[in-house]
Order: C-alpha cells, then sequence, then structure tokens
C-alpha cells in the first residue's frame, strides 16, 4: 500500500491511484477511509480527476459520508457533472448538507434544474430556503457566491450577552471575524470586528463599539466588481444585502480569490478565443468552442490576402517583398497585441476614466512610435545589406514604423469603443485588432514599394 506521510499527503502519486483503483474494485470501503484520510479535498479533487469515470463515481459512493463534497467544488466542471449525474439524489444532499452554503450553491448551480430540484427537495427545508435564495440570483452575481451562515446579534445586547452566546451556541460557522448587527427587520446597523468585541467591557453596548458605515455589497452585483471592493479596500469579509438593506449573506476573502482566480482565466481563455472548455472536455467539445474565431479569423485572413492580391505584379517583379512582407506584419501584431493586453487589463481594473483616457491612448502611441523606431531601424538596416538595396531598407523601415504607430492606437482605442458599446474587449479586440495591423501592413509596404519603384 502506498504510504502517504504528512510531508508528501499534498501528492496524488501513481501508486496511490493503483491503490485505490484496487480497493475500489474490491469494494472495501475501510481500507479506502484509512487510505485517503490525510488527504486534503483538494488532493481528493486531483485523485478523482485523474481515475476513470466508472471509477471516481464507485469511490464517492464506496466513501459514502466519509467523502467530503468540497473535493467537488475543486474539480473542472465536467468531471464534477458526470459524478453527480451518477449519485442518487439523496446521497448529493447529505453531501451538501455538511457544506457551507457557497459550496452547496457552487455544485448545485450548474445542474440542470431538474436534477437540482430533485436534490434540494431531499434537503431540510430551512438550507433548501436558503439555496433557493441564493440560486435565485443572476450567475456570477455576489449573491451567487455569498455564504448565508454568518453571526448577526440585535442592537440592544451588551458585549458580554453576545460573548455568552457565543460560547454557548452550538450552530455557528466554522471560522468569522465578524458580528454583524442588525434590527428586528433584519437591516444591517455595523459591523463589530471580533479582536474589538474582546477588548471591549462586558456592560458595553455593542453600537457603542461597532462600525456603522460597513463596507456592502449588493447581493445583484457583478461578482467582479465586489472582488475589486475588497481589493480596493483590503477586506477580509464584506456583508451581502438586497434591495431593501437587508442582510442576506457575508462575502468572505477565500470566495474572491476564487472570482479572480476565475475572471482571470476567462479574459486570458477569452483573449485566445480558446472558449470555455476544460482539460477534462471531449476534443469535440472543444473545437465546438474554438471554431467560430477561427471562422471569423478565416474571413478576416482573406481580406489580407485580397489586399497582397492588388500588389501581384509588385510582388512578381521583386520577390525580396514576398519575403519581407511577413515580417511587417508580425511586428505591427505584436505591437498591437501589447497594447491591447494593458488597455484590456485596465478596463477590467476600472482604471481608464474620462480624464485619463487620452493620456492612457497618447502613451500607447508614444511607446509604439519609439519601439517601432528602434526596431525599424535595425530591419531596414538588415534588409538592406541582405538584398544589396538601401531603398528597400528604407521601404520596409518606414512601413513598420507606420504599422506600429497604427498597432499602437487601435491597440488601444479599439478595446474601449468596443466596451463603450458593450461588446467584451476580451473577446472581440484580438480578431479585429489582427486584420487592422494585417492589412495596413501590407497595403503600406507593398504600397510604397510600388509607388519608389515605379513598378506597374
Amino acid at each position: 500500500m502506498a504510504d502517504i506521510s504528512t510531508e508528501d499527503e499534498a501528492t496524488v502519486t501513481e501508486d496511490l491511484i493503483e491503490d485505490v483503483v484496487a480497493l475500489v474494485k474490491e469494494g472495501d470501503r475501510e481500507r479506502l477511509v484509512v487510505l485517503l484520510e490525510p488527504l486534503h479535498e483538494s488532493d481528493v479533487a486531483e485523485l478523482l480527476s485523474r481515475l476513470d469515470p466508472e471509477n471516481r463515481v464507485e469511490l464517492v459512493r464506496l466513501l459514502g459520508d466519509a467523502f467530503d463534497f468540497t473535493a467537488l467544488t475543486e474539480l473542472e466542471e465536467p468531471v464534477r457533472l458526470q459524478i453527480l449525474s451518477e449519485l442518487e439524489p439523496k446521497a448529493v444532499a447529505d453531501g451538501l448538507a455538511d457544506l457551507d452554503s457557497d459550496d452547496a450553491v457552487y455544485i448545485l448551480e450548474d445542474l440542470d434544474d431538474a436534477q437540482s430540484e430533485a436534490i434540494l427537495a431531499q434537503l431540510p427545508f430551512a438550507m433548501r430556503h436558503r439555496l433557493k435564495r441564493s440560486l435565485d440570483f443572476p450567475e456570477e452575481s455576489a449573491g451567487r457566491r455569498m455564504q448565508t451562515d454568518f453571526v448577526a446579534m440585535p442592537p440592544f445586547w451588551t458585549v458580554g450577552q453576545v460573548i455568552d452566546t457565543l460560547r454557548e451556541e452550538e450552530d455557528l460557522p466554522d471560522e468569522f471575524t465578524e458580528i454583524y448587527v442588525v434590527d428586528a427587520a433584519f437591516r444591517l446597523l455595523g459591523t463589530v470586528a471580533l479582536d474589538r468585541l474582546l477588548r471591549t467591557r462586558r456592560p458595553v453596548k455593542i453600537t457603542e463599539i461597532m462600525d456603522e458605515e460597513p463596507i456592502t455589497i449588493r447581493a445583484d452585483e457583478d461578482q467582479e466588481e465586489a472582488a475589486r471592493l475588497f481589493q480596493r479596500y483590503d477586506l477580509l469579509s464584506a456583508a451581502v444585502v438586497d434591495d431593501g438593506d437587508r442582510l442576506v449573506g457575508i462575502l468572505t476573502i477565500d470566495d474572491i480569490v476564487d472570482v479572480i482566480e476565475a475572471e482571470a482565466d476567462e479574459d486570458i481563455r477569452a483573449l485566445a478565443g480558446a472558449g470555455d472548455a476544460e482539460l477534462s472536455d471531449t476534443p469535440l467539445y472543444v473545437a465546438r468552442t474554438r471554431i467560430p474565431w477561427l471562422m471569423i479569423n478565416m474571413v478576416t485572413a482573406f481580406l489580407a490576402s485580397g489586399v497582397i492580391a492588388l500588389f501581384d505584379d509588385t510582388i512578381a517583379a521583386m520577390v525580396a517583398l514576398a519575403i519581407l512582407m511577413p515580417v511587417v506584419t508580425a511586428l505591427g501584431g505584436n505591437a498591437g497585441i501589447q497594447a491591447m493586453t494593458v488597455t484590456v487589463r485596465a478596463i477590467s481594473q476600472r482604471q481608464i476614466t474620462k480624464r485619463n483616457v487620452l493620456r492612457v491612448i497618447g502613451r500607447e502611441i508614444l511607446v509604439a512610435l519609439i519601439n517601432g523606431g528602434t526596431v525599424a531601424a535595425s530591419v531596414g538596416l538588415v534588409a538592406g545589406i541582405w538584398f544589396g538595396s538601401p531603398e528597400l531598407g528604407c521601404l520596409i523601415a518606414a512601413a513598420i514604423v507606420f504599422n506600429i504607430f497604427c498597432a499602437g492606437f487601435f491597440g488601444a482605442t479599439m478595446p474601449m469603443l468596443l466596451n463603450r458599446l458593450g461588446v467584451d474587449p476580451a473577446v472581440a479586440s484580438s480578431v479585429f485588432l489582427t486584420t487592422l495591423t494585417d492589412v495596413i501592413g501590407f497595403f503600406v509596404f507593398l504600397g510604397l514599394a510600388q509607388w519608389w519603384f515605379a513598378f506597374p
């Protein structure tokens, strides 16, 4: 049997996988529980993702109540859905009952309505009500990510009453850093940090030590905006309120870290046109998510080819032009992507305002001109020596400067324009930008060559 020491417990080895598969086939629950007990839920998730589909489900069934459903939140969506689809609703409900509400919602939100309802029907009424309320909020909103387990106290209590209640009450969140002060209608009045609570004498009312203007987040607020608030104000937790300022849940820093990671992953995929596919998805599904952008690129590539066709006689008269054309477009495309990436990031971070928009565009243009001049001088020198034509070196240098200038300008302005039109700049910018730099690069370089050398 594989030995899992405390030093290696975060590593899922091939020996461990082989042992787990053997025990699953034998149906030996007791030894499985002992073998996997030292593993963190993220390691259990890695183990599940590396098992064959049939062994995953059988492992979860064998472990029963010894399986921590938190591990499912660490899995890629296709693997999680495959496991849940083959488990009985009662088994899933029993597993969710032990989770924080935000983790339970995370697992339920990707299921179809029928499966989700079947699982919710098996849960106690109070938990079912809380989860349904969270699921009613829009996708990727603070209401979906919030925890509904928190500590709230009335404003007329003293510090001593609060401390005594915390010591005696068994149904409390496992971890919390703040007490929320609410009125009879559950409207948020303020918050009290635990460290301040413990440093205050017992007879003092909690209203005297509470923060009366805490940072709050609307339940329907986009999760990305919530993450920005955490970043801006260095929050560990924040209250989530509904339209009536009633406290409905809290967001904690661990939830926000997951949001930041998810949003960054989404932006990276969007910039590359790679869709939302995971490593565990089938090749057919991955192909379907990528083909639309490839088809769009195909159309735009024909536009660039059309520009080249306009100068076919020029290219035929001087083969060097065909050799050097890719240099012009490649440098322009690279410069444009650099400017676009910086601008898209600034837009996502809400760093671009009406006051600084011209400064941002001007900076990217200036950077493009500096870089364009430097690179153009090098390329022009190499081209002139290579083909024995100083004129050709000057032409390609001029084309590179102009193309990189355009790349910097459009790389900065196009994401802003798309964002203003309500289109995600991370998704659409790269396709249009690549087309522009290719078309401009070909047209300027070949046009200058035709004019200078007086080709027909």
